[in-house]
């Protein structure tokens, strides 16, 4: 317990799945949080649930970003920490893959995590430091059939997270992805239609993943505890995967 005492974090992407569990695992361990989500009835449900603070936020538009962080850092009196965890799913063959989809899932895959941590640094500067954590994605390191254009998306955010480690390693600023696999939440239902529904899904889960089953947002959620402490004061620079085994 504690282990994030009087840390002061966002958690962006933080209504459902794997961003309400990285928050409430933030609130357990001692931090002030304020979760960020563009669905403003289920994200403010969640803040009140878990005790941390709300802000709708649509992470690919500019202004609600600055507007958010602003806000967040206003409530929280500083900033700590920060989670880039919005993110958007869409599968299917690259030949029928539209322009549109293509678009929706940079605007909120890497130009969300983009603004968010640009907006965020002077902030974390002024704190003396601070930690930055990207959910990438095991599709990040490997790409697969049917998830061209979001595994693209995701290596981006890993590419970022390094460029942004190297280049804030000095002001005491570290920045690191973490790369989940095969998670139980709705946030993959596009994948998993793509795969041929939740049967199938399954039978792949266990040929693909050496532990042979998914994991739970909360399985994940410690991980980015990690990153976010001073435990991990000297990671910075690194794409951690949560995956069971299958990045090997």
């Amino acid at each position: 317990m504690n282990r994030l005492k009087d840390k002061r974090i966002i958690v962006t992407g933080a209504a459902t799945g794997i961003g309400k569990a990285v928050a409430e695992a933030c609130v357990a361990q001692g931090a002030q949080v304020v979760i960020a989500d563009l669905n403003a009835a289920v994200g403010q449900a969640t803040a009140d649930a878990i005790g941390a603070g709300f802000v709708a936020c649509d992470v690919s538009d500019e202004a609600s970003v600055k507007a958010m962080i602003a806000a967040a850092v206003e409530r929280l009196g500083g900033l700590d920490g920060l989670v880039n965890n919005a993110g958007l799913q869409k599968a299917g063959p690259i030949e029928t893959t539209s322009l549109a989809d293509w678009d929706a899932l940079m605007a909120v895959n890497i130009r969300g995590v983009f603004l968010a941590t640009r907006d965020a640094i002077p902030h974390l500067k002024a704190a003396g430091g601070g930690s930055i954590v990207n959910t990438a994605s095991l599709a990040g390191k490997r790409g697969g059939p049917g998830i061209g254009a979001y595994a693209a998306s995701k290596g981006g955010v890993m590419a970022f997270t390094t460029s942004t480690a190297l280049e804030l390693a000095r002001d005491g600023i570290r920045a690191n992805s973490v790369c989940p696999g095969f998670i139980d939440t709705p946030f993959n239902d596009p994948a998993i239609g793509f795969m041929g529904g939740r049967e199938a899904q399954a039978r792949a889960v266990e040929i693909m993943v050496p532990m042979g089953r998914q994991a739970t947002p909360e399985e994940v959620a410690p991980m980015y505890v990690y990153l976010l402490s001073d435990e991990a004061s000297y990671v910075t620079a690194q794409a951690l995967s949560v995956d069971g085994g299958v990045y090997n």
